[in-house]
């Protein structure tokens, strides 16, 4: 039911509440727009805060450019001809610009773990594929141009919620936004070279799937890649003609409904596009959090700061924490996929504690998880 219909329907949504937010946002675009051309008649920093000097804008425009050609001339790029590659530059810088704005003001309502990328990469996607529609490019030769014009737009995106929580983070300690940009260029590069590295060795089937004649592990049962998968499923749909629109608007028109019903569309969406298994145990800590602060109101103590507190910096933690394990366990899985399988303990739990027992252990561990920061938050 979910991947079928529900996420579709969830997409629709997310592309109708990034909209509705990028409405709102309009005349703060606007504002910034305007004063980033402003600063490029301004000559040097005299009499700028240190604490607000930020990159020429010159940088963003030159920058833009630079994409634009590299897109066009790359032999990696797909398209057949520069007229097909130029466009696919000129569609990432413009739909770079709306989703990156969405992308920050969705980090500052929400947080990074729950900005959907996802969500805004669909939209990307859904927007390209009917661009090159309306021009009669359609069939399956232009699936990867506009899986290229989604990649980056989620790269963009993605990028966009950090790179705020880092602007946040340092406005609060008072540093220099130009010197932090400046590290972000170095961050974004290394990145790149350590993510393309990692995917490429995630990517190496194991003996299992070299004798089913597998030439990749993303896409296998090993690693499904859903969201990759609907995307690719969304741009082969509406470049074939054939993709259930109804789904798509159903959720866009739920997504206004909910707005004009005075709740926020997108923070809504984002509920509605999430599996349950995300969704749920963000509910959990916000639930947790508000036994915590009812605790502390009813004794007259003082609620701590989210960013501050000791229960934040602990779930803080468990993200990362639980990221991190993800990664090097799939390399693992790599190198070491008999010894992997050896340690896995599912089977002989399942054997002995049935089914139910083994999923009530897990509830358990869950439990106990809660528990753990529950004692920690609430700890002097």
């Amino acid at each position: 039911m979910y991947f079928a219909y529900i996420r579709q329907i969830g997409a629709g949504a997310v592309a109708a509440g990034g909209l509705i937010t990028l409405l709102k946002t309009i005349p703060t675009i606007v504002d910034s727009f305007r004063k980033s051309i402003g600063s490029l008649k301004e000559k040097g920093e005299a009499g700028v805060l240190r604490t607000e000097r930020d990159l020429s804008f010159k940088v963003v425009i030159f920058g833009s450019i630079a994409l634009v050609f590299l897109t066009t001339v790359l032999p990696t790029i797909p398209g057949d001809g520069f007229l097909q590659k130029f466009l696919i530059g000129i569609l990432v810088v413009v739909f770079g610009f709306f989703f990156v704005t969405v992308s920050s003001r969705i980090v500052g309502l929400v947080g990074t773990s729950n900005n959907p990328i996802s969500g805004m990469t669909i939209a990307t996607l859904m927007g390209t594929c009917l661009i090159f529609t309306s021009v009669g490019w359609s069939g399956k030769f232009y699936e990867p141009l506009a899986i290229v014009v989604g990649g980056m737009i989620c790269i963009a995106a993605a990028n966009a919620g950090g790179t705020s929580q880092d602007l946040k983070t340092g406005y609060i300690i008072g540093a220099t936004p130009k010197y932090q940009q400046l590290a972000l260029f170095i961050g974004a590069i290394v990145s790149s070279v350590a993510i393309g590295v990692v995917v490429q060795l995630l990517d190496t089937p194991t003996p299992e799937m070299v004798k089913q004649g597998l030439t990749h592990a993303i896409g296998s049962d090993l690693y499904p890649a859903p969201q990759a998968t609907l995307m690719a499923t969304l741009a082969r749909g509406i470049l074939s003609f054939n993709l259930d629109w109804q789904f798509v608007m159903v959720g866009f028109f739920i997504a206004v409904t909910m707005e004009l019903c005075g709740i926020k569309a997108l923070a809504f969406a984002i509920g509605l596009y999430l599996p349950l298994a995300t969704t749920l145990p963000i509910f959990a800590g916000g639930a947790l959090k508000g036994v915590i602060d009812w605790r502390a109101e009813k004794k007259g103590e003082k609620v701590e700061e989210d960013e501050l507190s000791r229960g934040s910096l602990f779930a803080t933690g468990l993200i990362a924490g639980g990221a991190l394990t993800g990664v090097i366990v799939a390399i693992l899985m790599v190198f070491f996929a008999d010894s992997m399988d050896k340690l896995n303990v599912e089977h002989t739990l399942t054997s002995v504690m049935g089914a139910d027992g083994y999923q009530l252990l897990g509830v358990a561990a869950f439990a106990a998880m809660g528990v753990i920061l529950y004692r920690l938050a609430v700890k002097k």
